[in-house]
């Protein structure tokens, strides 16, 4: 691969610009972004054991949901440290490999939590659609490869991506207009033609984005012609609200996306792509776990029981 082509991309560095090279944003930004951090990683963290000692919450919903947190805690553990460790220091430098690193463990929860919402919204209609078979459909061993699947796949597509982006050529200092190393900031410091690693990364991107939202509105349509026939309304209620917060959680995720990737091309195009770049790694996970938890009334009994249980212990 690249490292053994030649030792300048071997040998380059990248400095990360950060969020705002504004002096006197520093230290507030600074205590923002370890607050939404500090949310994010006890949020999910916290949703994942409190599935794991509820038996009430041993079905395959929560199952995949504790996947979904288990993810948005490792893809902000990736990129918000760094992002934080930029606030208060001045070197802002970080090596060819750390960059490179960054963006393919960045790349592989990105594509996962992708298909991990669709995976989810198929949950969803199974559970509203087939209620008598759910149990049956969602068996240990679909929900197993229902989850392998999104993991495999956010695997392949980063190695792709960064095998290319090894193939490119790097020449000394880089200066990064970001707080991460992306894919689009980093074939625009490269010294070679980047064209097929562009390609493919568009291309890898408008799969991942077409196929989970066919999945997702697939899904929801059948959900919503089941809910509209159902007799009782309390029944539609019940429906509807099972589905509210996978809804909630995919029109943040997708609605940023889709904005992230449609900005146009502007003076002011740069500030939009890092604001959309900091809610889509930083804010989002930590917003799921709050949004799951807020909106589900056996999550909510745990968490009052362990804090109940806390307060007699101490």
């Amino acid at each position: 691969m690249m490292l053994t082509k030649g030792n300048q991309s071997a040998g380059a560095t990248f400095i990360l610009l950060g969020f705002s090279e504004n002096a006197d944003l520093q230290v507030p930004l600074f205590l923002v972004f370890l607050t939404i951090y500090t949310v994010t990683v006890l949020g999910n963290l916290g949703m994942i054991m409190i599935i794991k000692i509820n038996p009430k919450l041993h079905t395959p919903m929560y199952f995949f949901l504790s996947q979904l947190s288990f993810v948005d805690f490792c893809y902000s553990t990736i990129v918000t440290p760094k992002l934080l460790e930029n606030l208060v220091v001045e070197d802002r430098t970080i090596s060819f490999t750390g960059c490179i690193m960054q963006f393919c463990l960045a790349c592989i929860f990105a594509v996962t939590e992708t298909f991990m919402l669709a995976v989810m919204a198929y949950d969803r209609f199974v559970a509203v659609c087939n209620p008598l078979l759910y149990t049956v459909i969602m068996s240990q061993k679909v929900c197993a490869s229902l989850v392998a699947g999104p993991y495999t796949w956010g695997i392949v597509s980063s190695l792709i991506l960064t095998y290319f982006l090894l193939e490119l050529h790097f020449c000394g200092s880089n200066i990064i207009n970001n707080f991460v190393c992306e894919h689009s900031v980093i074939v625009s410091v490269s010294c070679s033609e980047p064209y097929i690693s562009q390609m493919l990364c568009f291309v890898i991107a408008i799969f991942d984005e077409v196929s989970s939202l066919v999945m997702i509105l697939t899904s929801y349509i059948f959900i919503f012609v089941t809910v509209i026939r159902m007799p009782s309304a309390g029944g539609s209620r019940k429906a509807f609200s099972t589905c509210a917060s996978h809804l909630t959680a995919i029109t943040i995720f997708h609605g940023t996306v889709l904005l992230l990737y449609c900005v146009p091309n502007s003076k002011n195009s740069g500030f939009i792509i890092k604001v959309g770049s900091v809610f889509y790694t930083v804010v989002i996970p930590m917003l799921n776990p709050l949004i799951y938890s807020f909106r589900n009334k056996d999550v909510k009994e745990t968490i009052r029981k362990l804090v109940n249980h806390s307060i007699k212990v101490c």
